[in-house]
């Protein structure tokens, strides 16, 4: 048995598709939605991120700004530039790319930022919102794995479901939507005893360490979907061989390249899963997807509420 490829690229461009009609009630309307990046120092991995993130933006006619302020960054600096976006009416997603220098207080800033605007779903304020089943902003890459679930009709309601890994940016939100969701969910990490056993029983995986090739293709349950929202470069000769025994063809790219992508799944879950996620091509679309998503969905709310209503009217009497 070969899992079913839970394609990203293709739900990505259905969530595009939809968003493109949106966008064009709104712009018709007078509103063109609007994201802010800012971008601290050079990290190649975060101006890849970033780039893509804008040219979604551009895709979907959305209106973008770049800031890019130096590694050298205080956080109070950072702050400033945080609170002029808050205040910036035509900006209605502010989005930090983490990760930030040591310097900077990270949880300082993301908490800074208006969560109306948090289109990252970060804030506090947007979590305690998820944690309620109240309506929010919510963070991205689980609201993508979410898509890829619902969309290729697979079954959460009832469903055993283990997410490994708890960080407030993946794991915990994640298993909130599936628990609102009906899923029976149990959230697994680094600490876990008996963590084969307790992936054995899943329906539905979705695996978040950051570790390459972490989980075991003998600990997934035949047919099981398993969302893999790892991404990790491997350059080790050993690890490589590791992963890719039994897959001479990806061996062979490897020593060619002298590196791989590959996510948090073992390659040899494809002979065991039912349904699996690529690395890459499944959560990464997704999550800028729910991204564009998020800054349309802020721009609609933002302009409904009294308090945009009367900012917009102080504005226009100065």
């Amino acid at each position: 048995m070969t899992a079913r490829t839970l394609d990203g690229q293709k739900i990505r461009d259905q969530i595009f598709a939809e968003l493109s009609d949106e966008v064009r009630l709104l712009t018709a309307a007078g509103v063109r939605p609007g994201l802010a990046a800012v971008l601290v120092g050079e990290n190649p991995a975060s101006q890849l991120y970033v780039k893509s993130k804008i040219a979604a933006c551009q895709q979907l006619g959305l209106s973008s700004a770049l800031l890019t302020p130096p590694a050298t960054v205080s956080t109070l600096h950072l702050l400033a530039v945080v609170e002029d976006l808050n205040r910036d009416n035509d900006v209605d997603g502010i989005l930090v790319q983490l990760p930030l220098p040591p310097q900077v207080d990270t949880k300082r800033i993301l908490e800074a930022v208006d969560p109306a605007k948090d289109v990252d779903g970060f804030h506090p304020v947007n979590l305690g919102r998820l944690v309620s089943g109240r309506p929010g902003l919510v963070a991205c890459t689980p609201a993508g794995c979410m898509e890829i679930l619902r969309r290729n009709d697979i079954k959460i309601e009832g469903a055993n479901a283990v997410v490994l890994g708890r960080s407030d940016i993946v794991g915990k939100p994640m298993a909130l939507l599936l628990m609102h969701a009906n899923a029976t969910v149990t959230i697994c990490h680094s600490k876990t005893r008996g963590l084969p056993d307790l992936l054995r029983r899943a329906d539905i995986i979705v695996a978040a360490m950051g570790k390459a090739g972490y989980l075991e293709a003998d600990w997934i349950k035949p047919g099981a979907a398993v969302i893999d929202v790892g991404t990790n470069r491997i350059t080790d000769h050993k690890e490589a061989e590791r992963l890719f025994h039994g897959f001479p063809d990806r061996l062979e790219k490897f020593r060619a390249k002298g590196s791989a992508l590959v996510g948090d799944v073992h390659p040899g879950a494809v002979n065991i899963a039912g349904a699996l996620t690529p690395v890459p091509g499944g959560v990464g679309p997704t999550t800028i997807a729910m991204l564009m998503s998020n800054t349309v969905k802020a721009a609609r709310l933002r302009r409904a509420s009294p308090k945009f209503s009367a900012t917009q009217s102080t504005t226009s009497a100065r």
